[in-house]
């Protein structure tokens, strides 16, 4: 089983940064991709940024230029440094890695953005 465990996030405000992690621990997998999904009070969680095992990323319209997606993978880590962060980047952010089988999910962590 592939447990995955999200951190960093917070409140902070408008113009502000955030940097949130997403540890990986279980089984291996044959792992396709990662990524960052939001989910916003009242709407669909939607992908935020992705990363494949090769390494090649993409993002959202909304978030590009001001987010960056990364891994470590000697620490079995993902990561999203915000910058520029706006009160519509609020909401609980989930880390998803994405395999030949099934996705995995962790919990979340709450980012909020407001002054």
């Amino acid at each position: 089983q592939v447990q995955l465990v999200e951190s960093g996030g917070g409140l902070v405000q408008p113009g502000g940064s955030l940097r949130l992690s997403c540890v990986v621990s279980g089984s291996a997998v044959i792992e396709r991709y990662m990524g960052w999904y939001l989910q916003a009070p009242g709407k669909q969680r939607e992908l935020v940024a992705r990363i494949t095992t090769a390494g090649n990323t993409n993002y959202a319209d909304s978030v590009k230029g001001r987010f960056t997606i990364s891994r470590d993978r000697a620490k079995n880590t993902m990561y999203l440094q915000m910058d520029s962060l706006k009160p519509e980047d609020s909401g609980v952010y989930y880390c998803s890695q994405t395999s030949t089988v099934r996705d995995y999910w962790g919990q979340g962590t709450q980012v909020t953005v407001s002054s």
